[in-house]
């Protein structure tokens, strides 16, 4: 099996792993009573657990070596901001998202980060959009607007609340893909992941105290949580960022699509979420901005 194939299925398996574990939630939340503010500490913790746990066994000296301020303060600064303000925030937004309207709507929202970078990388560079750039940014504008209102100019198919809280999922997305590469050139993302999953469990749990919300899990909730943990965030991330140095971070992003696509499917098929022409055509949109945004940079000068 060629590197490309290779690098093809484990992005888009990775992707369609987070796709089914955002269904997971969205069944949670509509039939068994859970909430985002229940779910995502224990979520976080738990595989912030597990992937630390796995990196204590295997190198500990590495594990806690980002956190050695004299060594280099910078490091724990900005595992702080990656692990807080990206991973975590993104990963409440998102299941707030999915909670205040679906696992597809939630999913889509958050692929618009690439348009997020873009424009960062666009300041960074003291530079205006490109043509293709410019059209990338439109279709994704005209994709979420026909995906939140359905063609409508009078009012939103989805709350504003799951509207505001998919853009800031998204532009949670943007940090953490942009802010930690010096860190990913000294650790294993990983291991970087698990301190982010781990720190997020600890400042949501401070902040929501799921322990005071009075629920108790039904074995299919426990079934669910350990589905969200380990598919949606132990094997899904393991998955993409393998496939990721095979196939490079521009293909990787256009694979990514499987995510929407299979969260939209099961969620419409198995979860009874409407799907229709407009959510389509808004896909179909995002998709092409994906495709813009993926394009080989001589091409993109073209």
């Amino acid at each position: 099996m060629s590197d490309r194939i290779k690098g093809s299925a484990l992005t888009m398996g990775g992707a369609a792993c987070w796709g089914v574990s955002g269904c997971m939630g969205q069944y949670l939340f509509t039939r068994e009573g859970m909430d985002s503010t229940w779910l995502v500490p224990i979520r976080l913790f738990l595989a912030g657990l597990i992937l630390c746990g796995f990196f204590f066994i295997k190198d500990r000296k590495t594990l806690f070596d980002p956190w050695n301020v004299r060594k280099n303060p910078r490091n724990a600064i900005d595992l702080l901001v990656y692990g807080l303000a990206g991973v975590s925030c993104c990963q409440f937004t998102y299941f707030l998202t999915i909670q205040l309207s679906s696992a597809g709507m939630g999913t889509i929202l958050q692929d618009v980060s690439p348009v997020i970078i873009l424009l960062v990388v666009c300041i960074q560079q003291k530079r205006g959009p490109r043509v293709f750039e410019v059209c990338s940014i439109l279709l994704a504008l005209v994709g979420v607007f026909l995906i939140t209102t359905h063609g409508s100019l009078t009012g939103l198919a989805v709350s504003p609340a799951a509207l505001v809280s998919g853009i800031v999922s998204a532009c949670c997305v943007a940090i953490y893909t942009m802010w930690p590469k010096k860190l990913q050139e000294q650790y294993p993302t990983p291991m970087l992941q698990g301190w982010a999953f781990l720190m997020g469990g600890i400042m949501f749990a401070l902040i929501f105290r799921p322990w005071q919300i009075d629920y108790v899990p039904t074995a299919m909730g426990v079934f669910g949580i350990f589905t969200v943990v380990v598919l949606g965030n132990v094997l899904a991330f393991s998955l993409y960022m393998s496939g990721v140095p095979l196939i490079g971070p521009q293909k990787a992003s256009l694979y990514s699509f499987a995510e929407p696509v299979t969260a939209a499917i099961i969620s419409t098929l198995v979860l009874g979420s409407p799907f229709t022409l407009w959510d389509a055509l808004g896909f179909g949109c995002i998709f092409l901005m994906l495709v813009l945004l993926s394009l080989p940079a001589k091409e993109k000068v073209q």
